[in-house]
């Protein structure tokens, strides 16, 4: 096989709640689930031992090479497994800045796709390599449903095909992780129920799954980001099922009732922000 297409996809926290913090790091529980907004990942077989990547979109193309995660996916990929070396393009549709994991789901594209290119790389041996590429990055090789504990290397995978209609905001300006989870440190919030989620999901009640929502760096990132407090208010407009933010922001969603419920909310929508109509789904890798 000389050139292989992956499918990054974005991820949204459902639940996110700040559980302890450990050797520096602040330990999380979420449940996350995949969405159908994708990045498009190509590899092509090089001769030599050289990676080369080179992005295109969403203002990608400023992303320093050296910190590019899909870099660092690529050259421990070849490290690990002593194949040749590969070109890669990463066509960016997922919006960075809006804690929708678009990193992560490069890194973990990489290393699926460089395992397809040259057949080698179990998926065992590919999560010990996710680990050293992002904290998403091993839930992202598998997407779909799952519980993320700790720095996000504790991931189990949740058996359920439930569909979510979602209408995603899209704030141009970010909000500094750093930041928000310094102000979390000092003001504490719940971020939902994991357990009362995961039951719901697994109950196929989306009701429940509704009320048990939510993410434990909303206030900080509210108090950060003019942006998202509007989101919110624009989104809560419409009476959806819950509102909420994913990861540190500055995404905020709202998840609607059905598709035609969301449909609507999109098509009356006369924000500033850029909207994004989305449905869950369980990747093929």
């Amino acid at each position: 096989m000389a050139s292989v297409r992956v499918k990054a996809y974005a991820k949204l926290n459902l639940t996110l709640s700040v559980t302890g913090v450990a050797d520096g790091y602040h330990m999380l529980d979420s449940l996350v689930a995949s969405v159908d907004l994708y990045d498009l990942i190509v590899l092509n077989r090089r001769k030599d031992k050289l990676v080369s990547v080179t992005m295109h979109g969403r203002g990608s193309e400023s992303i320093p090479y050296e910190s590019n995660n899909a870099v660092r996916a690529a050259e421990s990929f070849i490290s690990a497994f002593g194949t040749d070396g590969a070109d890669i393009s990463v066509y960016k549709n997922i919006p960075m800045g809006l804690g929708l994991g678009g990193s992560s789901a490069d890194s973990a594209g990489v290393l699926n796709g460089l395992s397809k290119l040259y057949n080698t790389g179990g998926l065992t041996e590919l999560e010990q390599l996710a680990a050293l590429n992002g904290s998403d990055t091993k839930y992202m090789l598998s997407g779909g449903y799952a519980r993320m504990r700790g720095r996000g290397d504790e991931v189990e995978y949740l058996e359920n095909n439930m569909k979510l209609d979602i209408l995603l905001l899209a704030p141009a300006s970010g909000v500094s992780t750093a930041e928000c989870f310094k102000l979390f440190d000092s003001a504490g919030t719940l971020g939902g129920s994991s357990d009362g989620a995961v039951k719901a999901l697994s109950e196929g009640d989306k009701y429940a799954l509704a009320k048990n929502m939510g993410n434990s760096l909303v206030i900080p990132a509210k108090l950060i980001s003019e942006d998202v407090r509007t989101a919110f208010n624009e989104l809560s407009a419409f009476d959806p099922l819950a509102v909420n933010m994913t990861g540190s922001g500055s995404g905020v969603y709202a998840l609607f009732e059905n598709e035609q419920y969301c449909d609507y909310a999109k098509s009356r929508y006369r924000g500033k922000f850029r909207a994004y109509k989305l449905k869950t789904v369980i990747p093929k890798i």
